[in-house]
């Protein structure tokens, strides 16, 4: 029973590291080593590789959660804003122009359609930028921190053992 418990946790610990060696690396017995050989090579190497490198790819940490986009201020224009902006200037313009209180009437509202249309061009671009900004944070990559300097040893033993690792 014993014997058979050995056989067991010894088959589970080559079997682990060479599913999660087989992910990243591809390994090949350049030697004719058997595969009995090669399974206990690369458990010694995982061994090695976790030691120098200090990461374990088996519990591997938790990369950091993407962080989000700083919140932006709430913008200060839109439609709305634009037409009251754009009203009122146009009334100063026609006040100016010492137009009649129908001159006037009507610059405020051609100034009101103005400014809405400035605040919803503006408002939009302010979006797109928003939504650029979230797009590219989501697409950066979260590196596993001490992953690569693994690989690189973990590689190096099974070289030195007479395997072509790629």
């Amino acid at each position: 029973m014993k014997t058979l418990f050995a056989l067991i946790i010894t088959m589970a610990l080559l079997v682990i590291p060479s599913t999660v060696m087989a992910q990243e690396l591809m390994i090949y017995p350049a030697e004719g080593q058997s595969q009995e050989q090669m399974e206990r090579d690369k458990f010694e190497c995982y061994s090695w590789a976790k030691s120098q490198s200090g990461f374990d790819p088996v519990n591997p940490p938790q990369a950091a959660a993407p962080t989000p986009p700083p919140a932006q201020p709430k913008s200060s224009s839109g439609p709305v804003k634009g037409a009251i902006k754009g009203g009122v200037a146009g009334t100063v313009v026609g006040a100016a122009t010492g137009g009649s209180q129908k001159d006037m009437r009507r610059s405020a509202r051609i100034g009101m359609g103005a400014g809405a249309v400035a605040g919803t061009v503006r408002k939009g671009s302010q979006a797109s930028a928003q939504r650029k900004q979230a797009e590219q944070a989501a697409q950066t990559p979260q590196e596993v921190p001490g992953r690569d300097a693994y690989n690189r040893a973990n590689a190096a033993c099974l070289e030195a053992k007479g395997y072509t690792v790629k």
